[in-house]
């Protein structure tokens, strides 16, 4: 059973799921969905076409699921959708995708994000990423798993962070930055792998050796950049980390990578 308060405003057309509690003065407009266990404390906004994943708690002043910030966008049906376990603290803003952009924002599961926090248009967030206070994400950007973004970092439009990687805060990233990166400054420079997060997910020191080894062949090396991309993923086809950072790379097209030392 699910408990509204008298006070909150639910569109006739909204799913609301056992369990869910909407709080005082919040919003929940047409074609929302609220999942098994959702919570909205108060004077939240989940504006229209949004799924929120179980057990989401969306805390006050937050406006889920409004209008893409774009100026092509007349009002065409596009989504968000939140995946399970994430926790929204105040203030925070995700928008619906754009027909231009694939019509969806996706977020994935047991994300934290710190009060302020922004996702643009069309954005797709992995799982367990955590966005400090004010951490803001450009349209059409792709976060991976278990991202970190410092306070106040912003991702530039169309920008490419891999999974396991952090941003400092105060970054302005404007190049895409390698999964398990560690990049920061203004603009954000690569500094190296994210030794904290490796260390977290449980590498010992002999696995976080080699991947080492394997970031300054990569961008420390002599020779060209393609040469040493090739020869890296020769020498380190063995480890997944390393082949992944290789084909994220590969990937990035016309996309600018955020370096060392630039």
């Amino acid at each position: 059973m699910s408990r509204i308060h008298a006070t909150a405003v639910v569109d006739a057309g909204a799913r609301i799921a056992d369990g869910v509690e909407v709080g005082p003065w919040c919003i929940v407009g047409p074609g929302v969905v609220l999942e098994t266990d959702v919570r909205l404390v108060s004077h939240a906004v989940v504006q229209q076409d949004t799924t929120v994943g179980a057990r989401t708690i969306i805390h006050p002043f937050s406006v889920i699921g409004g209008d893409p910030q774009h100026g092509g966008y007349k009002g065409e049906p596009v989504r968000l959708e939140i995946g399970a376990d994430c926790l929204i603290r105040e203030h925070s803003t995700f928008n619906r995708g754009t027909p231009v952009g694939g019509g969806l924002t996706r977020i994935g599961k047991g994300c934290l994000f710190m009060t302020g926090s922004h996702v643009g248009h069309d954005a797709i967030v992995g799982d367990h990423v955590t966005f400090a206070n004010h951490a803001t994400l450009g349209g059409h950007t792709e976060i991976g798993d278990r991202v970190f973004l410092g306070g106040l970092a912003a991702v530039h439009q169309f920008g490419r962070v891999g999974q396991g990687a952090i941003i400092g805060g105060l970054a302005a990233v404007t190049r895409d930055v390698i999964p398990y990166g560690s990049a920061w400054g203004n603009h954000a420079r690569l500094h190296g792998l994210n030794l904290i997060g490796l260390k977290r997910k449980g590498y010992d020191k002999t696995a976080i050796r080699r991947l080492l080894a394997a970031y300054r062949d990569l961008f420390e090396g002599g020779g060209t950049f393609a040469g040493r991309l090739d020869a890296v993923e020769g020498a380190y086809a063995d480890l997944p980390e390393i082949m992944e950072i290789t084909a994220f790379i590969r990937a990035a097209g016309k996309r600018p990578l955020c370096l060392p030392g630039e």
